[in-house]
């Protein structure tokens, strides 16, 4: 019985050094466990489906080369769809940039009610982009949305305009949407990035009569650049993967002219069941956006 409580106690102080010295790794081993299952797994998965043949018809799981790498090359509505999203980012970007930073100027100052107004003002970004998309496809219905109907107030006749089936509004729509629903996010970390710009400099340039302008772009704007720099590469890469808005608009049409990658990769991988062929496009994406991001990091200075 000694020998056994002797033995017991050897054990538990050999193991207590190790415990003290490796605390911090114990106890964070399990969330990175975790993180590893449900996002590191699906990712090597993915890739090794992506050099295999498995579709609707048949799963074949043996090494198919880089035949599903080299068929991204000749498919002419993946560089579409791929225009088409990039289309979108070039163009929602700069615009929700510039109303976010007017927004974010305009409740810098104390106002009574400040505090309210920039919580409607954020109401956008908790909607889920489905049910976003969803209620501006009711808006834009062209026999009972209201917006034809406001319009055709103001111009006193009917005015029938198929939103999301003409392709001359289609984009207006979709971009109406994404801005209106993303422009809070880019308000709120400007509003939080002018409001931390050193005062004693804005006000010293003022005495120096320097005009705004020479102001924001001499101090403003170098003070605020990494968040600002930061913000953009978050709703650029959000962006890229455009989804749920396009999906409840329009799903990709009319035809395929508002089709982006990721409706692209989905309606291959989920519909045609080109399971393979979609796993290769996801990461034609995620090398595309890497190559991007390193970049754009490397310009920036924020990996610095």
């Amino acid at each position: 019985m000694t020998l056994q409580v002797a033995a017991g106690r050897r054990r538990a102080s050999a193991s207590g050094p190790f415990l003290d010295r490796n605390f911090k790794y114990v106890i964070v081993a399990p969330a990175i466990l975790v993180l590893l299952l449900v996002g590191l797994f699906p990712l090597i998965y993915s890739l090794i489906v992506s050099f295999q043949g498995v579709t609707m018809m048949e799963a074949d799981t043996s090494f198919q080369g880089l035949k599903n790498y080299a068929a991204l090359f000749d498919d002419l509505r993946l560089w579409q769809s791929l225009a088409h999203t990039l289309i979108l980012t070039a163009v929602a970007l700069p615009i929700e940039l510039v109303l976010g930073l007017l927004l974010a100027h305009l409740f810098l100052e104390k106002m009574p009610g400040r505090a309210i107004f920039i919580a409607l003002l954020t109401l956008p970004t908790m909607i889920s982009p489905i049910v976003s998309g969803a209620t501006w496809r009711l808006l834009f219905d062209h026999h009972f949305g209201p917006i034809n109907q406001i319009i055709a107030w103001f111009a006193g006749h009917q005015v029938p305009i198929i939103w999301l089936l003409n392709p001359n509004t289609v984009y207006p729509a979709i971009l109406v949407c994404e801005i209106w629903q993303w422009t809070p996010f880019m308000f709120l970390i400007l509003l939080a990035a002018l409001s931390n710009v050193d005062k004693s400099l804005l006000e010293a340039a003022e005495l120096d009569g320097a005009p705004y302008r020479t102001i924001f772009r001499r101090i403003v704007l170098p003070a605020i650049w990494p968040v600002m720099s930061v913000a953009l590469l978050i709703r650029g890469l959000d962006l890229f993967r455009i989804f749920d808005i396009i999906w409840a608009l329009t799903r990709g049409g009319p035809g395929t002219m508002t089709e982006t990658i990721s409706v692209y990769a989905y309606l291959q991988g989920f519909e045609q069941f080109e399971i393979s062929y979609a796993a290769a496009i996801a990461f034609l994406v995620i090398f595309l956006l890497t190559v991007v991001v390193m970049i754009l990091l490397k310009r920036t200075g924020i990996a610095r």
